[in-house]
């Protein structure tokens, strides 16, 4: 097929990319939805994801690939070396489709950024640099021909998901004009079922803090999992791809999207995350249900919803149509509360605004500028302020109870007064929480 990559695509992968690693197969089919899921010494998890995938209705195999990033250090262990060869083996024969076992209609490529001369450098190596790794080199497979649009989507070795998951997905691009969104998720309590408190516990806490942007009326109020992101490749490119970050490449990359558009949520299908806990990166789910089982602190705590209340007045007034002065911001600051306005005054904002004010030539820049200015990551470390100087953390129940009144949440709740309930009533919170966040 002649497909002659777009200017844009050819300048981003010129000047981004690598040229250390490339596919195993050489098939020149191109496809509009490729599949990125980096892995490393996950053999086992990988043959139950695929067939979690070869159970998928089938409309979209042909135009679908599924890639996977087998990747460790120099320094990984021998054991992690030796898996990581067990799948890439397993791979390159579905990649044949000279496997009899698994449905052949998948079709399935691999990079191998794990045998010798091919591993990870130490000092970039991680999920980070192994996404970006596929990401960057999907770029290459797709069809620049057609009228769909391309897209990136990407998972993780350790999920599984539904068997109308890629049929979600791609109708919800086929149909509606997004650029960037994410997947609905579920983390699994059945791999591991004693670690099933733990990750009921974390899956709240992830789903509470959105709960909280979205009553804020946060820009940022969207889930920044690794294994549920999905993009065009035309907004990758224009973000300039993934990071190479070691952990939370998921959070960063979210953001940057969320600065050129609109994060969409598509429900109707899910990923499964697992409960396990995990070495693999220095902080998140693996190291949270870590952390849980060896009780090192008080997981049953929540962020107070005070904080989103200050984050919410801030929001109504910082983002409204007006354009004030740093000082009358500051002044507005201080009238919602003491402890936002310090954290503008140590985040540098009279200086940062006079620059925006300054060059900027237009009212429409001035509010993208804000936007740009007060970010997710400014938003977490503002809530992160606000708790360490003002609003300490409560009852993760007492937390949610509050909240779901402030937002007039039907929810049949007690007042637990710090008690921790039985781990069916968190469920239901659990469950309850899925359907709002």
């Amino acid at each position: 097929m002649n497909n002659i990559l777009p200017t844009d695509i050819q300048k981003y992968l010129k000047k981004h990319s690598s040229t250390n690693w490339n596919f195993y197969s050489t098939k020149d089919q191109k496809y509009t939805t490729v599949v990125v899921i980096p892995a490393i010494s996950e053999f086992e998890n990988i043959k139950l994801l695929v067939k979690s995938l070869a159970e998928n209705d089938d409309t979209y195999f042909d135009e679908t690939l599924f890639l996977f990033v087998i990747n460790n250090l120099k320094s990984s262990s021998k054991e992690i070396k030796i898996d990581n060869k067990k799948s890439i083996e397993y791979l390159k024969q579905l990649a044949n489709k000279n496997s009899t076992k698994i449905n052949t209609k998948l079709n399935i490529d691999l990079i191998d950024a794990s045998s010798n001369n091919f591993e990870l450098e130490e000092k970039d190596g991680g999920v980070g640099l192994a996404r970006k790794i596929g990401m960057d080199l999907a770029l290459s497979l797709f069809n620049y021909e057609t009228e769909r649009q391309n897209i990136i989507v990407c998972l993780d070795a350790d999920c599984i998901v539904e068997s109308n998951y890629l049929t979600t997905i791609r109708n919800y691009f086929n149909n509606n004009t997004a650029s960037a969104g994410y997947v609905n998720f579920k983390h699994s309590t059945v791999d591991f079922p004693q670690n099933e408190i733990a990750i009921i516990n974390y899956e709240i806490f992830l789903r509470y803090y959105v709960l909280g942007l979205k009553y804020a009326n946060s820009p940022y109020a969207y889930h920044s999992i690794g294994s549920t992101m999905i993009c065009t490749a035309e907004s990758y490119v224009k973000v300039q791809g993934m990071n190479k970050r070691k952990a939370a490449e998921d959070f960063y990359f979210m953001e940057k999207l969320s600065k050129i558009t609109k994060i969409v949520k598509i429900d109707g299908t899910a990923v499964f995350p697992s409960s396990r806990g995990s070495w693999r990166v220095p902080f998140g789910t693996g190291q949270r249900v870590n952390r849980f089982l060896d009780k090192i602190q008080n997981e049953y705590l929540l962020y107070s919803p005070k904080s989103f209340s200050i984050l919410k007045y801030w929001i109504n007034a910082f983002y409204s149509e007006d354009i004030l002065s740093a000082g009358d911001y500051l002044d507005i600051a201080k009238n919602i509360d003491n402890s936002l306005a310090n954290f503008l005054i140590d985040n540098n904002f009279l200086h940062s605004w006079n620059k925006i004010i300054e060059n900027s030539s237009s009212n429409k820049q001035i509010q993208k500028q804000k936007q740009l200015w007060f970010d997710g990551f400014k938003t977490l470390k503002l809530i992160h302020f606000l708790r360490d100087v003002e609003f300490s953390t409560i009852n993760m129940f007492d937390a949610l109870n509050q909240l779901f009144s402030e937002m007039e949440i039907q929810f049949e709740y007690k007042n637990f007064e710090n008690e921790i309930p039985s781990i069916q009533i968190q469920k239901e919170y659990l469950n309850k929480l899925r359907e709002i966040a």
